[in-house]
Parts: C-alpha cells; structure tokens; sequence
C-alpha cells in the first residue's frame, strides 16, 4: 500500500470496535514506576501523559524539558498490548510522551527498550537526548547512562508517524543493558521456520511498476522485455496490482493500485487477461517465476462485493463500513471475521495460481489480515504447486506456516543512519543477532535499498544515499543474509519519485554502470553458495564505525564483503582466521590482495566497497 506499514490485528478474530482501536494503543500516560535494580526488567505499563503535536512545534517549545508544564496533557491508562487502548482514534502526525520513574541505583548501565514505534522516535531522560529512532514495527533500544540519576527521573518520548495514525504501539522497558537479549526473544525464536523450495531461497525479485515501466505502460510492453530482466540475473518477477483500480474516493488521476475494483480482472490500462497470461508463459519460458500484488486487506469502493456482501466489510458503531484508516479514504475495510469472505478470498488466490499459473502472492499490508488466513490459504495453494508468498510485515508469526518471506524493514531503516554517521555499521551485525532471537531458525527475509513505496515518498537510492551510496547499498543487499529485491529503475539509477497515483516513466538510457553492478551481483549469488544460504561471520577493522566487514561461508565456498558506509575514503585493517587462505580475489577488479597473519589492508574510496574470494594456496 501507499507507504505506510501499518500495525498488527492480533489474535484469530478481530472484533469491529477492535478494528477501529488499533491505531489508537498509542496514547501513553502519565506515572511513577520505581526501578529498584532487581533482576526482572521494569515494564513501564500503567499510565503516561501524552500531548498531540498537529503544529510539530514541540522541539522549539522544548516540550522534552523537566521545566515544560504538562498540565494539559491527556492521561491515558496503558495495559501491556497495544490493542486494548481506547479514545484517541482520530490522532495523527506528531504526539509526545511522558513519565516519571523512580531509580534506586545505578550501579550498572541501563538501557530503555521499545517494543515497536511507528515511524520515528526521539527520546529524553531528564531534557538530555539519548536516541534517535527511525522506522517501523521491530524493536530497538538506547543506553540511558548519561542521562538517568539516582532519584525522580522524567521520560519523553516525541513520535513522528509519517502516514496515519501511529505512536508507540508496544511495551517499553528500563532493563539493565546487559540483559537487553532477553527482551529480544521470543517464543517463535526457538521454531523452525516454514521449508521452502531452492527456488525461493536463490531468489533475486524484481518487482514492477507498470504504470512506470514502459511509456506504453502495458503487460506487452514488459513481455518484450522479459529477456532482459533474465540477463539482470532475476528469477522472480513481482507484478505490483494489475486489477482495475476504483473510481469512489480515487487518489490522483489514475488511483492507487492497491483499491482494488475486481480480483479476477486485469485493469484495461495494462491489457487483458490473456496479455497476462501470454507474459506468464513468457516469464516460465525464461525459467523465472513470476507473482502478483494480493491486497487482501480492503477492496475498492465500487468493489462488487461491497453490494453483494456488506457483511465481509468493517461497520463502524452506526453500521457504516470504513476504510482502514482515516489516510485511507479510497478503500473499504475487509473482515475477516466473516467465514464468507475467507473461502471467496481462498478460492480467488486459487483461480490465480491453478488457472492463470503464476507462482504466488506478494501481499500487501499482510499483518492486517490474521495469520490463520493465510496459514489456511498457503495450504491450499501448496497442494496445487509450490508458490513463494511474501508477506509486506514483520510478524515472526508469519513464518512458521503462512511465509516464505517478510519485509526487512529494520536493514532499510538503519542505512541512512549509518551513512549519515549518527549509527556505527556494526549495528547491522546486531540486528542480525536480534533476528536470531526473534524469528523461527531459517527464516528468509526480503532486503532493499527501496521499494515502490520507499520510491514514492523518501526518494530513489540515489537521492536518499546519493549515487555511489545506492550502489554500496545495492551491494549490501546482495551479500547480506537473506532475499535481495531490484524496484524497476534502480538498474539505471533512477532519478525520478515513481508516484502511486500518476504515470512517470523512468528513462532507460541513463547509468549503464548500475545495470552492470546488479548483473554482477546477481552473477556472484549464481556462483557462491555462500551468498545464498552461507553463515554471517562479523569480521573485526580498525574502523568498525564506519566499515562493516562481514565473511559468508558454505562449504570449501567463502566470501569476504567490506563496505565504507562513511563519507571518506578509509584505510582499514581486517583481522581475520589466520587458518583462512592467504591469496583474495576481488570479485569486481579481479585484483589480488593478500591476506599477512591473519589480516589484511586494504583502502575504501567514500562509500566504496570490496568483496572477495580466496584463492588456492600453493
């Protein structure tokens, strides 16, 4: 959907008045909690004050200082989950948070760990900033130590929501920092995760816009091109929406893809349904897979279900359907309550996979619908092919039955930050270990440098990290564990915002360099196993803040990957095995280096980066 990553429906069945709450667990409040240093972590549940910030001028007024008079902030009574908050459904934008705790000793290091924010946060204790926040839905922390005293201490947390309601959604705890791993597990942590097929795992996705694709804008026009997208090393095309888009409550001059007027139509803007089905066979000719856009959460409209099922829809208390949210206008809200609805949704993604032959789902918003939909879907499908399903979240949940992949969201959130020096690269060591804790054992998840919403409305890689930066990011996703995604344009370093609701071409002549980058990435997943499926080995340099240098091993198969996120250029030192061969190919160059007791020495150009192989000794 239109940028936003919305948060979870939790449990089996949501209840209406659930549906309209759950933007609305935000609103924390108001209260003293008392942290004697014992063992157990204190969950700061209870109550909080909270302010709305609708003119964003907090930061000028220094809401975040012990001096601010919080008089006519709202209290709001917090149990542990989110869902359960109720009152402030129709808060959007900027709000702040506040509370008081009592600490009794800090004899060890603490840390503030937050369950989940949506989008960014900045935090105080006692006026003084320890962190900044960017992104959505997974967890992080921040050392408190430089701010929090023996004695009354003041917590603020300001909560920029970029898109629809949001805040902060999940527990928020003071821990000692040695204990922060516990806080990161969860039960899905020690699971296995769902078994895919090869296919899947040596994934490269490409998704397509087609509005942006081709002038022509059509299925043809992207079956013509098919073969070059299979020289670009992809093996799994991504069609975004290719249904009719909904006329009521349209946004822009064609609509967002993802309202979705008729599942089993193809929009007349692209073609019809046998141009579709002429580029499926194309794409299985080519020896690719491909997939298509499932938005299962909300219909257009003038959706005919809307007439002929009002009862699949949310009702609000006067028994009007809604959308989603407020942001959402041109959607109705599915509910999934409805045995109904789940079996005409089942038997629709059938008809797709049995009838038309594609290979799968990628499906938006997927924490929006509940899990045991999808478990029961993906085992329907899975008794006519393998399919690949990709779930637009983050829910560890999702991995045990229902998905093959998620959204890694929390790889994009960092980047900017590590480019921008305000986070060392060793944090993306680290969210691979919090992943550990988090998801089943074997679980895939998707890595980008952007996406079509990313596109929309943070810019192209190369306006976000510039142009060399996309291309060290493109590498990272390559090389770094999991599933890499290419968004159409980003092989010729597309300069241009891809709006959801208009046609803007991408010009295809620019940038050769980029196209020959990804088909060299793509080309070194095909030849090392160890980018594929190997284990993730942090590698120590002598300028770990701003260099992450990591080792991919599978087998006699290794690969060395050093990236300078910094602005620049490095001369750097990695200490490696000593019983690891003493001759490296760079694998872009196909320049020697060698390795001299256990390290080697090498200089990075700003942003550069080197990923090598080692060569026999003789």
């Amino acid at each position: 959907m239109s940028m936003k990553k919305l948060k979870v429906k939790t449990g089996k069945n949501v209840a209406m008045n659930q549906r309209s709450v759950r933007f609305v667990a935000l609103m924390l409040v108001f209260t003293a909690g008392v942290y004697a240093m014992q063992k157990k972590p204190l969950a700061l549940d209870g109550r909080w004050l909270f302010k709305v910030d609708s003119l964003n001028k907090g930061i000028a007024e220094e809401w975040f200082s012990q001096s601010c008079d919080r008089s006519t902030w709202t209290e709001v009574d917090v149990p542990s989950y989110w869902e359960r908050y109720h009152g402030l459904e129709t808060y959007d934008g900027v709000g702040w948070f506040a509370r008081k705790i009592e600490v009794k000793d800090v004899s060890q290091p603490l840390s503030i760990f937050f369950g989940g924010v949506d989008d960014d946060a900045v935090v105080w204790v006692n006026g003084i900033m320890v962190g900044v926040h960017y992104g959505y839905s997974e967890s992080f922390n921040m050392p408190i130590d430089q701010a929090v005293t023996v004695g009354t201490n003041e917590i603020v947390v300001r909560v920029n929501d970029n898109s629809g309601p949001g805040g902060i959604y999940k527990p928020v705890t003071i821990v000692p920092t040695n204990e922060l791993d516990q806080l990161f597990r969860t039960k899905y942590g020690s699971m296995d995760a769902k078994k895919s097929a090869e296919w899947v795992k040596n994934a490269v996705i490409y998704e397509v816009y087609l509005r942006s694709f081709s002038k022509a804008g059509t299925l043809k026009a992207l079956e013509e091109r098919i073969p070059e997208l299979k020289k670009l090393g992809v093996t799994v095309v991504w069609l975004m929406p290719i249904h009719p888009t909904g006329k009521i409550n349209r946004k822009g001059l064609l609509g967002s893809p993802y309202s979705v007027q008729d599942y089993y139509a193809v929009n007349a803007e692209f073609g019809t349904l046998d141009n579709f089905k002429s580029l499926v066979n194309s794409v299985h000719q080519q020896g690719m897979k491909i997939i298509i856009d499932l938005v299962a959460n909300h219909t257009a409209w003038d959706n005919p279900m809307l007439r002929s099922h009002p009862e699949w829809y949310t009702h609000d208390v006067s028994g009007k359907i809604i959308p989603p949210n407020p942001d959402w206008a041109d959607v109705a809200d599915l509910n999934y309550d409805n045995p109904g609805l789940r079996q005409y949704m089942i038997t629709m993604m059938k008809y797709w996979v049995r009838d038309i032959g594609i290979d799968g789902f990628r499906c938006d918003v997927a924490e929006l619908v509940p899990t045991d939909f999808w478990e029961a879907a993906v085992k329907e499908l899975d008794a006519i092919k393998p399919v690949i399903m990709l779930s637009e979240g983050t829910l560890p949940e999702h991995h045990i039955k229902a998905f093959d992949l998620t959204y890694s969201w929390n790889v994009y959130d960092v980047l900017e930050k590590v480019i921008n020096g305000t986070t060392p690269a060793t944090i993306l060591h680290d969210l691979l270990k919090s992943e550990s804790y988090q998801f089943p054992k074997g679980s895939l998840r998707m890595r980008f440098n952007t996406n079509h919403d990313k596109n929309a409305y943070d810019g192209p890689a190369v306006e976000k990290f510039t142009p060399q930066g996309a291309r060290a990011t493109a590498v990272l996703t390559f090389t770094y564990p999991g599933i890499p995604l290419i968004y159409n344009g980003e092989e010729v370093g597309n300069t241009k915002r891809l709006g959801l609701f208009e046609k803007t071409d991408i010009d295809w002549s620019k940038n050769a360099e980029f196209r020959t980058l990804y088909e060299t990435l793509s080309l070194l997943r095909r030849q090392h196993p160890a980018l594929v499926s190997g284990s993730y080995s942090a590698v120590q340099n002598s300028e770990n803040k701003k260099v992450l240098s990591f080792i991919r091993i599978k087998g006699e198969d290794s690969v060395l990957v050093v990236i300078n996120f910094g602005s620049a250029p490095v001369n750097t030192k990695l200490k490696l095995q000593t019983n690891l061969n003493s001759k490296w190919k760079d694998l872009f160059t196909n320049k020697n280096i060698l390795m001299t007791s256990g390290q080697i020495e090498m200089q990075l150009s700003s942003l550069g980066f080197v990923v090598l192989s080692p060569l026999p000794d003789n």
